[in-house]
């Protein structure tokens, strides 16, 4: 039966059918397979999974990022990094990881943190001389810490669909975002040794006084992190609460920097509108796929021949991998998710591994997802923004593809000291 499901749902998707119908077709098969009624299903469904008081924070931090990606912000983010890393190897290629660091905690978006980055980072990453392939190879994978760091758009989908805490998931990421960007740096900075030919001339040196100046640009943002991050931490604030405050911040950010229109206000309320019912839409859809499935039996079943199989945890992670590896060359991160949790969630429960860890792995191979081809997302913006062939952009993106398998590795070898252990520390004080 689930081969035939799977066959439904491909040939739905195949045809060119929502993704949201899609699902909600292959599950209305499954239950008229079980349920004479399957309507009221559907209904009950429908409602329960968007009917969530825990599912408002994705509007509201949707939102935040279309706000933040119509102000000034990137623009200061990156003028207030450059001082710092001049002495660095590798020097204004930092910034890029930084800047895309610290905006994609304010946005919750890979999209908007490599195209915002971007809009800023290579035009003056090009006019100082130095190698495009690194710089964009460094900015297109650097824009999928907008889904690592929280808060994430990500995170809080698997988390609704898993039923796991948004808190404990996003306290879980920090680490692993961390790690990223130390890995990413770390890279550039070996990089920038091996090839001195393909980086500018030395920056003039700056006063202390003048990179604080200069750096001064900073706190806005700091501030608004400090609010949507840290009133979750502490537990001041539920993820929802969280949210609501974001939007507030960055509206009155852009109120005091003048940089937000009433168009662009209206504009930045549309398409967090059409971004947001989207995922809504294929959240519903496959709520009503995973409960048909929960009363065919299909998972449970599953999560039983794997058992049977004498599979380790391990080799259940290994397969995994591959798995979602081969599903982000075909479909987004938010169809992942929601495609595989009804069936993945209780095997990867079988086998012992903790759904908060499992949460940032799947971050993690999303993240992979967004720049493997064909329909690596963050391939196709540094595609529109540079003008250049797609697998030109993904090959200069191969190094730090490399680093977010690495991290991977880790965090599967280490899963308490990178994942978990954050936030059971802080949430149990």
């Amino acid at each position: 039966m689930s081969l035939f499901l799977l066959f439904v749902l491909c040939l739905l998707l195949g045809s060119g059918l929502w993704i949201a119908l899609s699902l909600a077709g292959a599950g209305w098969m499954a239950m008229t397979l079980v349920n004479p009624n399957p309507g009221l299903f559907l209904a009950s469904a429908y409602w329960e999974s968007t009917g969530s008081w825990t599912l408002a924070a994705l509007p509201m931090f949707v939102w935040m990022g279309e706000i933040l990606f119509r102000t000034k912000l990137s623009e200061e983010l990156f003028n207030g990094l450059a001082p710092w890393v001049r002495r660095i190897p590798g020097r204004l290629l930092h910034v890029n990881i930084l800047a895309c660091g610290i905006f994609g905690s304010v946005s919750g978006s890979s999209a908007a943190t490599c195209a915002t980055v971007s809009r800023i980072a290579l035009p003056e990453l090009r006019k100082r001389g130095y190698d495009d392939s690194i710089s964009i190879g460094s900015l297109a994978t650097a824009g999928t810490l907008g889904i690592m760091i929280p808060p994430s758009i990500i995170m809080v989908v698997y988390a609704v669909a898993a039923e796991v805490s948004i808190v404990r998931v996003f306290i879980a990421g920090c680490l692993p975002g961390l790690l990223v960007m130390i890995l990413f740096s770390g890279y550039i900075a070996i990089w920038a040794k091996l090839n001195p030919d393909k980086q500018p001339p030395q920056d003039p040196p700056m006063s202390f006084m003048a990179k604080m100046k200069q750096s001064a640009q900073l706190i806005p943002c700091a501030i608004l992190i400090v609010v949507v991050i840290g009133s979750m931490f502490v537990g001041w604030a539920t993820a929802t609460e969280a949210a609501a405050f974001g939007v507030l911040g960055s509206l009155v950010l852009a109120a005091v920097t003048r940089t937000l229109t009433w168009a662009s206000f209206f504009e930045s309320l549309a398409a967090a509108t059409r971004l947001s019912c989207m995922i809504l839409f294929i959240l519903a859809g496959a709520a009503f796929l995973t409960k048909a499935m929960a009363l065919t039996g299909i998972p449970a079943a599953l999560a039983q021949a794997v058992a049977e199989a004498g599979l380790g945890p391990y080799s259940i992670i290994a397969i995994l991998t591959l798995v979602y590896v081969v599903l982000g060359a075909a479909l987004d991160g938010v169809s992942m998710i929601v495609l595989t949790t009804s069936v993945v969630v209780p095997i990867v429960q079988h086998a012992g591994f903790d759904l908060v860890w499992f949460g940032i792995f799947i971050v993690l191979l999303v993240e992979i997802a967004e720049i493997t081809p064909p329909l690596g997302f963050n391939l196709f913006v540094m595609q529109t923004m540079t003008g250049k062939e797609q697998t030109e952009v993904a090959w200069a993106s191969m190094p730090f593809f490399l680093m977010l398998v690495l991290t991977v590795v880790l965090i599967t070898i280490f899963p308490v000291a990178l994942v978990t252990g954050l936030p059971e520390w802080l949430l149990a004080r």
